[in-house]
C-alpha cells in the first residue's frame, strides 16, 4: 500500500471449522476441506503482492491518488517474482488485482494476467481480488463491497480458468458484514481484513485487533468472535507485521524520521532507511516471532506485502532476495505458504477463538521510532488485548499502555469514514487523556480478575530490570 505520508501523494464453546450448510454460488469451503499440517513448530511467512491502476481505486469509477499505469508493467512483475524466487526458490506467494486491473484491456495488464496465471502454474501461487485498493468500508456501502467481491472474484476465475477459485481474499480493511458474505457466498474463509496498529496513516483507521489469526466478531472486524452468537467463520489476517514498539506511535513524523508501519513493509523500511539499515529492521522485526515469539506461542508468523508499484520507485528488489534468503539461513525449518493455506491451516486446528494465546516480547532496534531502550510485552487472546512498557535498560516497572476488552460491546461505523479503529480502555496510541500508561495495579479489580484468569503470571508481581528478559 503506498502509504500517503511516505509518498506524498495521495490525499491528506467449539464450533467446528467446516463448511456451512446451504447452497452457495460457489462450492463452500473448499479448501478447507484439505488436511492441514498443524501450526504448531513452524516458522511461516506469507508474501504477497497487489497490482493495480490508480494508487487507490476507491470505487469502480473514482479513485484517489494518481495513475499506476506506467508502473504495472510485465517487466516489473517479472522482477519481483524473480526476486522472491531467487531468495526463496520455489515458494508460493498472493497476489491481488485491483478491479481496474482485472478489466483494463491495454496490452500490459493484459500481459500481467497471463504471467500471473503462469505463476500458478510454476510456483502455486494464489491470485485473488482486492476490492477498494484497501479501504473498500470507507467509500464502499457493505452491498456494494459484496457486488464487488463476487464479481471481482468472478473475473479471477475467469482470467485463471479450469475451474480456479482463490483461497483468500486481500482487503486491507474489510467490515464483519463482508467477510461474512466472503465465507457463507463465496466459500472464502481466509481474508486479510486488518491492519495491525494502522492510525493517523493512509485512508483509514483500524487500530484495535489482535495481530495473529482470529475469528472476527459480526459487531466489528477488529473485535474476535465471543462464542457463536457472533462468529464469522473467515479468518482475519494482519497485512503487515510491525515493529510492536514503533507501532504503539500515532501516524508517522518526518521530523523525528520514525513511522508507526515500519516492520518488515519494505517503504517503512528499505523506502525510509536505504537497504542496509531497512534490511537490519527487516530481520529484526521476524526474529522477535521467529525466536522470541516462536519460543513464546509454539509456532510464528510473519507477513509482507511489497505492491508492483514498489518496484520501480525503491528499487531496491535485492533486499528483498536478501531478507528471503537470510530467513532461511536463519531459521533453515522456515516455510513460506500461500495467505490462503496459512489461514486454513488455522483454521483446521482452531474452529473458534476460545483456545487463543498470543504473546509477544520485542525490544527496540534503535532504527525510527523503535526506541532501543524499550521493552513491550502483549497479551492477545479472545477476552481482551494487554500491552505492558518499560525502559529495560533503565529497569523501570512496566506501564499499560493498552487494554482492550474484547467482551465489551462493539459496533462498527455505519456511515462512510475513515474512522473504524476499536479504542479500548487504554490504547497504545495515546490520543485520549484515558491513555496515559499506568502501572497493571491501577486498573480496576475486575479488569485485574480478567487479566490474571487468562495470564496469571502477571499476579502478584513487577517486572524489573533484573529478570529474565534482559538475557535477550
Amino acid at each position: 500500500m503506498e502509504r500517503r505520508g511516505f509518498l506524498k501523494l495521495a490525499a491528506a464453546g467449539a464450533l467446528a471449522a467446516q463448511p456451512l450448510a446451504g447452497a452457495p454460488r460457489h462450492e463452500r469451503g473448499m479448501g478447507a476441506r484439505t488436511v492441514q499440517k498443524p501450526l504448531s513448530g513452524r516458522r511461516i511467512l506469507t508474501f504477497n503482492s497487489v497490482i493495480r491502476v490508480n494508487q487507490i481505486e476507491v470505487t469502480r469509477t473514482r479513485n484517489e491518488g494518481f495513475d499506476e499505469f506506467d508502473r504495472h508493467t510485465p517487466a516489473n512483475v517479472e522482477a519481483l517474482r524473480a526476486a522472491f524466487a531467487e531468495g526463496w526458490p520455489g515458494a508460493p506467494m498472493t497476489w491481488a488485482f485491483s478491479w481496474r486491473a482485472l478489466f483494463d484491456e491495454r496490452e500490459n495488464y493484459r500481459e500481467i494476467r497471463r504471467l500471473v496465471a503462469a505463476y500458478h502454474r510454476k510456483y502455486g501461487d494464489d491470485v485473488t481480488f482486492i476490492p477498494g485498493a484497501y479501504f473498500a468500508n470507507a467509500y464502499n456501502t457493505r452491498d456494494q463491497v459484496d457486488r464487488d467481491l463476487h464479481e471481482g472474484l468472478a473475473r479471477v476465475s475467469e482470467i485463471m480458468g479450469g475451474g480456479f477459485r482463490p483461497k483468500s481474499v486481500i482487503a486491507g480493511f474489510l467490515s464483519s458484514a463482508n467477510q461474512r458474505f466472503l465465507a457463507a457466498e463465496e466459500g472464502i474463509h481466509v481474508c486479510q481484513g486488518n491492519i495491525w496498529s494502522q492510525y493517523a496513516i493512509d485512508n483509514q483507521d483500524g487500530d484495535g485487533s489482535i495481530s495473529y489469526p482470529y475469528y472476527p466478531s459480526s459487531d466489528h472486524f477488529c473485535r474476535p468472535a465471543q462464542g457463536t452468537g457472533d462468529f464469522v467463520d473467515c479468518v482475519n489476517l494482519d497485512g503487515w507485521t510491525c515493529d510492536f514498539i514503533a507501532a504503539r506511535r500515532e501516524g508517522l513524523d518526518w521530523a523525528r524520521n520514525w513511522n508507526s508501519r515500519m516492520g518488515v513493509g519494505p517503504i517503512e523500511t528499505i523506502g525510509w532507511f536505504g537497504p542496509e539499515v531497512g534490511l537490519a529492521q527487516m530481520i529484526e522485526t521476524t526474529a522477535a516471532h521467529f525466536d522470541k515469539g516462536f519460543e513464546l506461542n509454539g509456532w510464528a508468523w510473519v507477513t509482507n506485502c511489497w505492491e508492483v508499484s514498489l518496484v520501480p520507485q525503491i528499487q531496491n528488489l535485492d533486499a528483498l532476495t536478501r531478507w528471503t534468503r537470510r530467513i532461511r539461513e536463519r531459521w533453515p525449518g522456515a516455510e513460506c505458504l500461500t495467505q490462503g493455506d496459512f489461514g486454513l491451516a488455522f483454521r483446521s486446528q482452531h474452529g473458534n477463538n476460545e483456545g487463543l494465546d498470543y504473546r509477544f516480547l520485542q525490544r527496540g532496534t534503535g532504527i525510527g521510532g523503535s526506541d532501543r531502550n524499550l521493552e513491550v510485552r502483549w497479551f492477545m487472546n479472545r477476552d481482551f488485548r494487554l500491552a505492558l512498557l518499560r525502559d529495560w535498560k533503565a529497569g523501570t516497572p512496566e506501564l499499560v499502555i493498552d487494554f482492550t476488552r474484547y467482551d465489551l460491546s462493539a459496533k462498527e461505523p455505519e456511515g462512510l469514514t475513515r474512522s473504524w479503529s476499536l479504542l479500548g480502555k487504554m490504547n497504545q496510541k495515546q490520543t485520549r487523556p484515558q491513555d496515559k500508561p499506568v502501572p497493571l495495579s491501577e486498573l480496576t479489580r475486575d479488569d485485574l480478575d480478567r487479566i490474571f484468569k487468562r495470564c496469571p503470571e502477571l499476579h502478584g508481581g513487577k517486572r524489573t530490570g533484573g529478570e529474565t528478559s534482559d538475557k535477550l
